[in-house]
């Protein structure tokens, strides 16, 4: 079982996202690795082109988070 992340902002989220996908934007990631890392792994990070998804990916690793990935924009995930 994978956890998907979608980073974008909660309005873009609202005008559609993956079912069963969670909102956590970008900004918000440092705050709540925490939590993250109580995920089910593997997280697999969306926005909206792979951008800020590719931010989060790094600020994962750099928390340790290694069993995650980009998966581009959230529409790859459909």
């Amino acid at each position: 079982m994978s956890t998907i992340v979608d980073v974008r902002t909660p309005q873009e989220f609202e005008e559609g996202h993956v079912p069963g996908s969670l909102n956590i934007p970008l900004q918000e990631l440092p705050g709540r690795m925490d939590e993250i890392r109580r995920l089910p792994a593997p997280i697999v990070l969306c926005c909206r082109s792979g951008a800020r998804s590719g931010m989060a990916l790094d600020m994962l690793r750099s928390a340790g988070i290694t069993e995650a990935s980009n998966a581009g924009a959230w529409t790859n995930l459909l």
